[in-house]
């Protein structure tokens, strides 16, 4: 019995680790479809109160809790991928000790 073959989660968790450092750098390209509609929706109603002269106050804390919403989901998904893969390393081990135990030997 070998090591558990955990490679897909493993790129799985990478990849959701490149995307939160994305969205904590603003970057869109890691959003999914709502986030990235509340972020422009957010951002056009910064822009046309800018445009008028009042304060983006709103819009602001719009835009922030949009973007703390991304940073959360992916948080979570990242909490996910990390508890299936010990699940999996936990298996192949009760897996390597019934084979242990129940040898000749």
């Amino acid at each position: 019995m070998g090591k558990p073959d955990t490679r897909r989660l493993d790129r799985e968790i990478r990849q959701a680790n490149r995307k939160l450092e994305a969205v904590r750098e603003r970057e869109m390209w890691p959003l999914n479809g709502y986030e990235r509609g509340a972020i422009l929706a957010a951002l056009a109603g910064g822009t046309y109160r800018i445009a008028r002269g009042r304060s983006t106050d709103r819009a602001d804390r719009r835009l922030e809790s949009a973007w703390m919403a991304a940073e959360t989901r992916l948080i979570a998904e990242i909490t996910a991928l990390h508890t299936e893969r010990q699940r999996v390393v936990n298996e192949a081990a009760t897996a390597k000790a019934a084979k242990k135990s129940s040898g000749w030997w």
